[in-house]
């Protein structure tokens, strides 16, 4: 089983930028796919970006051209950054992992989660 620990969030004004890392245990973190979710007070936990284990990226339409996401498997580390943060973007974000089929959009779908960090953008 692979455990994930996020790092990286903090309080940003609006237009700034901040980099989300997971870093994750298991030797075969690398063939995994993984994502990148959020979820606001009061709101659902909501798919943000994905990348599969050959670097095939997907992001959610909200934060396509701000945000990209990246890894490197010789660290075990997936990396989110964030550019031209919104207040709409605060919000607990997590990193999660699937080793089984399609990268999806979907929470339940994934079989490991991180902690999760806080993001705060303020107006």
């Amino acid at each position: 089983q692979v455990q994930l620990v996020e790092s990286g969030g903090g309080l940003v004004q609006a237009g700034g930028s901040l980099r989300l890392s997971c870093a994750a245990s298991g030797r075969t973190f690398s063939s995994y796919t993984k994502g990148w979710f959020r979820q606001a007070p009061g709101k659902e936990r909501e798919f943000v970006a994905g990348i599969t284990w050959s670097g095939s990226t997907r992001y959610a339409d909200s934060v396509k051209g701000r945000f990209t996401v990246s890894r490197d498997n010789a660290k075990n580390t997936v990396y989110l950054q964030m550019n031209s943060l919104k207040p709409e973007d605060t919000a607990v974000y997590y990193c999660a992992a699937k080793n089984v089929g399609i990268m999806t959009m979907t929470p339940p779908t994934y079989d490991c989660w991180g902690q999760g960090t806080q993001v705060t953008v303020s107006s």
